[in-house]
């Protein structure tokens, strides 16, 4: 079945009283690959506490986000603390399966946030970022077991790539939407990104990431590690 028409009859079967619901995810982007899902946001203000549910009907995969009319801003609130803004972006971009005259505002509550971006980091925030990027770099560095230093590349991709994007005032993600987000940011540097990385995993040339990360510290101080501490 086609995806508005079986989220439309998911929300009528399982939801008619609600007072608005909202289809999101790839499918609304056209982004949609052969084992996408279909993500629903319901908005029912007699619902007592938010919850999540995953379930496959008319032949999808079915991720629904329920939600009364309080506990969506509580979502809204902590996704952009973290800064990974899941559910404004999905109200944001979603498609009206059902309105009281409820979502035109919910959703540019939604729109507002996205717009203002994370909240800056503090000076001693990058610093210490500062501070476990350079040590997993160094572990990098130095490794020379091929297992060990796969895991190490990986966990220096996720820290560097949320460096990149915080210190610029840009929200992150995780999986798929590392790379999404730094093309959100900016193509080339992202491109670049990719490339030292995947020659990494490739050849086992380490030379891309290293000048990577290093270019990334550089306007911040470069590589620290002497004189650093916490709770002192």
């Amino acid at each position: 079945m086609e995806a508005y028409k079986a989220a439309e009859l998911f929300t009528l079967n399982h939801f008619p009283d609600c007072h608005g619901a909202l289809l999101a995810g790839s499918v609304v982007r056209g982004e949609a690959t052969e084992t996408s899902d279909l993500d629903i946001v319901i908005f029912d203000k007699y619902l007592k506490s938010a919850y999540r549910e995953s379930v496959i009907e008319f032949g999808w995969n079915i991720e629904v986000f329920v939600h009364n009319l309080t506990s969506y801003k509580d979502f809204f609130t902590s996704d952009c603390e973290r800064a990974r803004p899941s559910l404004p972006k999905m109200v944001s971009e979603g498609i009206v399966l059902k309105d009281s005259g409820i979502m035109e505002h919910i959703k540019q509550e939604a729109i507002d946030l996205l717009e203002n971006g994370p909240q800056e980091w503090s000076a001693e925030t990058i610093r210490i970022k500062r501070y476990f990027i350079t040590d997993a770099l160094d572990d990098f560095i130095g490794c020379t077991d091929r297992a060990e230093e796969i895991f190490i590349a990986n966990t220096l991709a996720e820290l560097v790539s949320e460096f990149v994007l915080r210190t610029n005032r840009h929200w992150i993600g995780a999986s798929k939407w590392v790379i999404r987000s730094l093309r959100n940011y900016d193509e080339k540097f992202a491109e670049c990104f990719v490339n030292a990385f995947d020659t990494f995993y490739k050849t086992g040339d380490k030379n891309k990431v290293i000048a990577l990360v290093d270019d990334i510290l550089q306007p911040f101080g470069g590589r620290l590690f002497q004189g650093f501490s916490i709770g002192k």
